[in-house]
């Protein structure tokens, strides 16, 4: 694995929405899922697994989709305003979508 700017922005955009998810309401176990669902698909998408690096194509857009349910739940069934942390997370999981979306490798 080649760590080009995209993939470094990749894993700290990853780390920073998976340990806000971890941190919120804890231990609330919706929040602790979803940010292990990050850190998987981080594995996934960058760890040298046989079966990931056969299937990139279905991880990178696996990883897209579970961002883009992420925000779109937050819409959902956030709070209301929204809160200035839950901006903040959302601003970051747009980054990773980007993120992904241009990484090219």
């Amino acid at each position: 694995m080649k760590l080009t700017p995209y993939r470094i922005a990749i894993i700290g955009l990853t780390l920073a929405t998976a340990f806000i998810h971890f941190s919120l309401l804890f231990p609330d176990t919706l929040f602790i899922l979803n940010g292990l669902g990050y850190l998987a698909f981080l594995v996934a998408y960058l760890a040298p697994l046989p079966i990931a690096q056969q299937n990139h194509r279905l991880v990178k857009i696996g990883f897209i989709v579970y961002t883009v349910i992420t925000i779109l739940a937050w819409v959902a069934i956030g709070a209301n305003p929204p809160t200035t942390l839950g901006l903040i997370t959302k601003i970051i999981e747009v980054l990773l979508v980007v993120c992904i979306l241009s990484d090219r490798e």
